[in-house]
């Protein structure tokens, strides 16, 4: 017994209206978000791109890498508001960019002077006697500094009014206490760097704004779960307590 031949064109993949609009909402923050973060920081992309050895002049591109901390937050603000709104309009970016400028890079500082002291550190005793002991602590502390800078900018975000003096103990400790989603985010982060340094236009057309949606999701998830009884937020203090800037 033979089946009948099978004739005629084949199928196509029917995607409903609701499918396609979700695509090119994700499609639109993700490109929203590169091309605030390239705008936002490109003195530093151009330095990157015309020295060779980067690692040499320490000071001068740690004062460029201030201005990643401002970016983030405002990346992580207009993903905030595409949450309620999936089209959101490209000028809340520049918006969040202006807002939570000042609070970014107060927060944003002491990250990047902890990475920068820790990881010459690590550097420098790397062959000494004290360097097996010391080194991975140098290097955890990098991680903490990285992880808790990201998550400081996310904070700032997702609980602006309410933002206090101990932000970074709070993040630092959720990024301890949730360690794996922290992990994930500092690995998806490094990939994001290493992709875009191998393909500068490609991966900062495409990569940064995939990346930083799924840490921006992460971080929600975090700061739900940190957050004692009671508390209002990842940077809560309880009452009383000031408001950073």
């Amino acid at each position: 017994m033979s089946g009948a031949p099978v004739t005629g064109r084949p199928s196509r993949l029917n995607v409903g209206y609701g499918s396609w609009d979700l695509i090119w909402s994700f499609v639109h923050r993700v490109l929203v978000v590169n091309i605030g973060l390239a705008a936002a920081n490109l003195p530093l992309l151009a330095a990157l791109h015309l020295v060779d050895r980067p690692w040499r002049y320490p000071v001068f591109f740690g004062l460029l890498s201030l201005g990643i901390g401002p970016s983030l937050a405002a990346a992580f603000g207009y993903l905030r508001g595409a949450d309620g709104d999936e089209r959101a309009p490209a000028a809340e970016l520049p918006r969040a960019y202006r807002r939570l400028f000042g609070r970014a890079l107060l927060l944003w500082t002491p990250c990047v002077l902890l990475t920068a002291v820790a990881a010459t550190d690590a550097y420098v005793l790397r062959h000494s006697a004290l360097g097996l002991a010391l080194v991975p602590l140098f290097a955890m502390a990098v991680l903490v500094a990285v992880g808790s800078g990201v998550a400081a900018m996310a904070c700032l975000a997702y609980d602006a009014p309410r933002v206090r003096r101990r932000t970074l103990l709070a993040v630092s400790y959720a990024q301890v206490r949730r360690w794996p989603l922290g992990l994930l985010n500092l690995g998806l982060l490094a990939v994001a760097l290493v992709l875009v340094n191998q393909a500068p236009l490609l991966g900062l057309a495409v990569v940064p704004g995939c990346v930083l949606s799924v840490v921006w999701r992460n971080f929600c998830s975090m700061a739900g779960t940190s957050s004692g009884p009671g508390a209002e937020g990842p940077g809560a203090e309880g009452p009383g307590a000031e408001a950073v800037g």
